[in-house]
């Protein structure tokens, strides 16, 4: 038997894996068995819960922050960050004793991100450090439309598109398509991006390797930014995203960081079998 918990953030939903010696192999398959919605759990994703000393590549990153959340997609595919889950991944730490409320680091394959839970619950905010923007742009296809991507890079790529509406985004049973390939060439997350009122938008999200999501944190930074940008808005000057499963918080500060407010609820801990996923 396996443990584990579940959880979500405005909706995006993790099964959580505890493995502080990093005993555990997550293979690709297994991952996409224990995410399936009905064979499995059900999940947009894993977080694996590693000690930053056991996470080879990683081991220096420990002193800063003691714990690694190793992210999975749906499908068992690796990623570098994810917004919504290192919130869940931080409440799970304090909620376990592994962490104290307050400030604290935690690892992940996009750098360290500081993340502050405050004692008695409510929203948890997390430093998402200072995107970069490519120069490349992609010309995206979905649904018989085309439209000019913006290029936003969270510590994995984001493609937001601007639409009058998010209904416009269509039924994202497939994942986009985009010209040039080599703008993208380990797939992309695509955020459709609607204006709501100043300082407000709404958005949904075709996640890299998972499909349509009721939210993604990461994403909801790339929405915020470029959004600030076309609207030329000063730094400091905070958005309300709204997604389809909550509403989100973000802010870029004059030195380029972004930081994300938002809900992680712990709904769910057991026992799994290790031979989830088997036919027959």
């Amino acid at each position: 038997m396996i443990r584990y918990a579940k959880g979500h953030g405005t909706e995006n939903d993790f099964v959580i894996l505890p493995d502080p010696d990093g005993a555990l192999t997550l293979e690709p398959a297994w991952v996409a068995a224990l995410c399936d919605r009905r064979a499995g759990l059900g999940a947009d994703g894993v977080l694996r819960v590693v000690a930053t000393a056991k996470m080879p590549g990683y081991e220096d990153d420990a002193a800063a922050a003691p714990w690694f959340m190793d992210y999975r997609n749906g499908d068992g595919s690796i990623a570098e960050m994810c917004g919504n889950g290192v919130r869940v991944f931080a409440r799970y730490l304090v909620d376990q004793g592994l962490a104290e409320s307050g400030s604290f680091g935690v690892a992940t394959r996009g750098g360290i991100k500081t993340v502050h839970v405050p004692s008695g619950g409510g929203d948890i905010t997390v430093d998402m450090g200072v995107p970069t923007w490519p120069q490349e742009t992609a010309r995206i296809t979905w649904d018989g439309r085309q439209a000019e991507s913006v290029h936003v890079d969270m510590g994995n790529p984001h493609a937001v598109v601007f639409v009058d509406d998010v209904s416009e985004a269509g039924e994202l049973f497939h994942a986009p398509a985009w010209q040039p390939a080599a703008v993208y060439p380990n797939g992309v997350n695509v955020e459709f991006v609607a204006a709501v009122g100043p300082q407000h938008i709404a958005m949904r999200v075709y996640e890299r390797g998972v499909g349509e999501t009721r939210s993604c944190g990461t994403g909801a930074c790339a929405a915020m930014i470029a959004a600030a940008r076309r609207d030329a808005a000063a730094p400091g000057t905070a958005y309300t995203v709204d997604v389809p499963g909550g509403r989100l918080s973000i802010v870029e500060h004059e030195d380029g960081r972004v930081e994300m407010t938002g809900p992680a609820v712990l709904i769910a801990d057991g026992e799994l079998r290790a031979d989830v996923g088997a036919r027959g």
